[in-house]
């Protein structure tokens, strides 16, 4: 009898999604509380993300919110420590987290690009080593939100956004390598252009719509996109995936040139 193991089914596990109080981080943090997972929202936006774990609650699922800055090592390796010893593991860490003020290279502060290594890149050696020893081996899953700006394109006012996203997926790559001996994955996805509550940043709506138009599936990326194919690189269905990363952008770096047109 077959076992439809591309079902996702997390009950009991318990996930920690690091930038979870809006945007794609909400949308991963409900879709992992829709198939059953006890979801701990990490964001430095307490009152959002207290928020949302009691939404999360009202809609029937399991919940808690959990402030911090994820630029602060020492506070990883408390929460990290505090979650290991209330639940007793951690079967899923997902850093989605993520800064990226935009701003032109030529004007780019220390202060600018330290906060944007620290909270995109450092934070996940740190949130990796911390979780270690609380993830199941075999079984247990780490994931990031990467992103296709740095890896694959450019955009204005992004280089330090693009070299931490870069860094992302490196560190995927050799920590899929490194721990695959434990049997615990490793494994990222690329969004494209989402749209989100930050994605207002990067432009007004005639913008975006210009964007949207020049995707060849025709639109903007919504958060649950990418939710989608986080479940399944957490499911049973990837257990021979790992030190990869999904694009998930409507066919955006398709084109050789942006004179294609469909």
């Amino acid at each position: 009898m077959l076992t439809p193991s591309y079902v996702p089914d997390f009950d009991q596990h318990i996930v920690l999604v690091t930038g979870g109080a809006q945007g794609i981080g909400l949308a991963l943090c409900r879709a992992f509380a829709a198939h059953g997972a006890h979801v701990i929202i990490a964001d430095r936006q307490a009152e959002q993300a207290e928020a949302a774990a009691q939404q999360l609650q009202a809609d029937g699922g399991r919940a808690q919110a959990w402030p911090i800055d994820l630029a602060d090592p020492d506070a990883i390796r408390q929460m990290m420590l505090a979650i290991g010893q209330q639940h007793g593991r951690l079967d899923i860490l997902l850093h989605n987290a993520a800064y990226f003020p935009l701003t032109p290279l030529a004007e780019i502060s220390e202060a600018v690009l330290s906060r944007t290594l620290a909270v995109n890149l450092s934070a996940l050696f740190w949130l990796t080593q911390a979780a270690l020893p609380w993830l199941p081996k075999p079984g247990g899953r780490i994931l990031a939100t990467s992103s296709v700006t740095g890896p694959r394109v450019a955009y204005p006012g992004l280089a330090h956004y693009a070299a931490s996203k870069a860094g992302v997926n490196g560190f995927i790559r050799a920590a899929a390598l490194e721990l695959a001996p434990s049997g615990i994955t490793v494994n990222g996805v690329e969004p494209g252009m989402i749209r989100t509550p930050a994605m207002a940043n990067l432009g007004d709506d005639a913008i975006n719509d210009n964007i949207a138009r020049a995707i060849p599936l025709g639109r903007l990326g919504e958060a649950a996109d990418i939710a989608a194919a986080m479940l399944f690189l957490a499911s049973g269905a990837a257990n021979y995936i790992t030190g990869q990363t999904i694009v998930v952008d409507g066919g955006a770096t398709l084109p050789e040139t942006s004179v294609v047109s469909l």
